[in-house]
């Protein structure tokens, strides 16, 4: 890898193991905890390269591409960020980023993008500087806009954010497809409130709107603007029929510019509502122009305690107690399978923000809380009430160094509790995955204790590739120490 890479973040420990990388891969480069210097850089003509992060001191570094842009068109720009939420994909999407990772990013996927940037651009020969300022700058607010409800780290979800942000102001229709309580009504908001067609006119449809007034309503409406229509298999025959010959006047219209976009959102497998005739296939093909499904909450659990303290800043800003999330109460909630995925958790984090009984929520109160949301009948099943984490586990799963206990005895009774929150219903798909997530977690954790952060001798005592153990850190998004964090 050859070239000059300018980085900006205020982050020294970022602006440190990214120079020592990009060093050893045989780059030069200038870091900077500032915007200011970052522009004067450009300016000058220096750098084949650029990875700012977006919250910093002096600005924002998505607001800065434009001009750089502006000043070298040739000079890409790598975005990182910790704002782990659907807008800032989009702004830097809409900014024309080369990419854009989410913080913690794993390094060699960094580095692979960097190789690629630099390899696809003229190299520049004046690229000396003659200092390296290593600007101060203490950690910026990262934490997400309140206002914001779609955020994740998850792979799914930042892939999603990805898809969103490459056809938000596409003609094509879009068909957002997920369980009950995903987001998905979030999502088809998120096409018209983030879209340039957001001054115009935005219609959402039901199968208990009255088909004449909801079309009455959109040729009042609707010229050039947005068509909600929420899961148009629950329509009746009469009606579906009535969608189609909607449709093909839009495509009819002699002035494209007044046809509106058209957003659906379907259950989770859209193709058994068309074989079990629920949905006319002709409409459906004249939806699904793309087509995105949006993961259930049990398929990024790494997102759940996040969102659940997101929810919570948010329930701040609409008038309830400010409340946060003991560790133990945190661990509580990522455990719980959460059937009702993000609606669910809404639902839980708002009835916490009520009824706790100190700015900090215990386990105990969690416990309380998930059990009620099971129903009388589950909660009578179960026997008991939920404990606090630490205390089931010295309790219920005695694995204290020196215990008799067979990790397998402990596997299953907690097993066997987990089934029993269920009552008399089995627990959600993708249960094998869910469990061996659990049990890697904390392996991997204590092995890289163990091992002084050591990936290398952590890889060897677990008997995995280097590479491997690098995806499985990534995937399981660990929080580690500094010494071991991948930045």
């Amino acid at each position: 890898m050859d070239g000059t890479v300018l980085i900006a973040d205020d982050d020294r420990t970022i602006r440190t193991v990214l120079t020592q990388a990009l060093t050893r891969a045989g780059c030069r480069v200038h870091a900077t905890g500032s915007l200011a210097q970052l522009a004067k850089w450009v300016d000058e003509g220096r750098g084949d390269l650029v990875i700012t992060d977006v919250m910093m001191p002096d600005g924002n570094g998505i607001d800065r591409i434009p001009e750089i842009r502006k000043l070298r068109p040739d000079l890409p720009v790598i975005v990182i960020s910790a704002q782990n939420n659907i807008v800032t994909a989009i702004r830097a999407t809409e900014a024309e980023a080369f990419e854009y990772l989410p913080k913690p990013f794993d390094l060699p996927d960094l580095m692979g993008k960097a190789g690629q940037a630099l390899s696809r651009r003229p190299r520049r020969t004046s690229d000396a500087v003659d200092a390296q300022p290593e600007l101060q700058g203490g950690p910026s607010d990262q934490s997400a806009d309140p206002a914001m409800p779609l955020i994740g780290h998850a792979p799914a979800m930042q892939a999603l954010f990805r898809m969103v942000a490459r056809v938000l102001n596409a003609d094509l229709p879009v068909v957002i497809s997920g369980e009950a309580g995903v987001g998905k009504s979030m999502i088809a908001r998120s096409f018209h409130d983030l879209s340039d067609r957001k001054a115009k006119g935005l219609v959402v449809l039901s199968a208990a709107d009255p088909m004449d007034a909801a079309l009455a309503r959109i040729e009042a409406q609707v010229a050039g603007g947005s068509i909600i229509i929420e899961n148009p298999a629950s329509f009746d025959a009469a009606a579906q029929a009535r969608l189609v010959g909607m449709i093909e006047t839009f495509e009819a219209d002699p002035e494209p510019s007044r046809s509106p976009r058209l957003i659906s959102t379907m259950g989770e497998d859209p193709q058994a509502d068309l074989a079990a005739g629920r949905l006319r296939t002709d409409l459906y093909y004249r939806l699904a122009g793309v087509t995105m499904a949006v993961p259930p909450l049990r398929a990024r659990i790494e997102d759940i305690v996040p969102l659940a303290r997101h929810l919570l800043a948010r329930t701040a800003t609409q008038g309830l107690p400010d409340r946060t999330l003991s560790d133990d109460a945190a661990a509580l909630i990522r455990a719980h399978p959460f059937p009702g995925n993000v609606r669910e958790l809404e639902n839980a984090v708002r009835r916490l923000a009520l009824t706790a009984a100190g700015p900090e929520i215990t386990a105990a109160e969690v416990g309380d809380t998930l059990a009620q949301g099971l129903g009388a009948d589950r909660l009578a099943h179960l026997g008991e009430r939920a404990t606090p984490v630490a205390e089931r586990n010295t309790r219920q799963m005695p694995l204290a160094a020196g215990a008799d206990t067979p990790l397998s005895d402990a596997v299953d009774a907690h097993l066997q509790r987990y089934f029993d929150l269920h009552g008399d219903q089995l627990p959600p798909p993708g249960l094998y995955d869910r469990i061996i997530r659990e049990i890697e977690k904390p392996l991997l954790e204590i092995a890289l204790d163990a091992t002084g952060g050591n990936q290398l001798r952590c890889a060897d005592l677990l008997g995995i590739n280097r590479n491997t153990l690098r995806k499985k850190l990534t995937d399981l998004n660990i929080e580690v120490t500094r010494r071991r964090k991948l930045m």
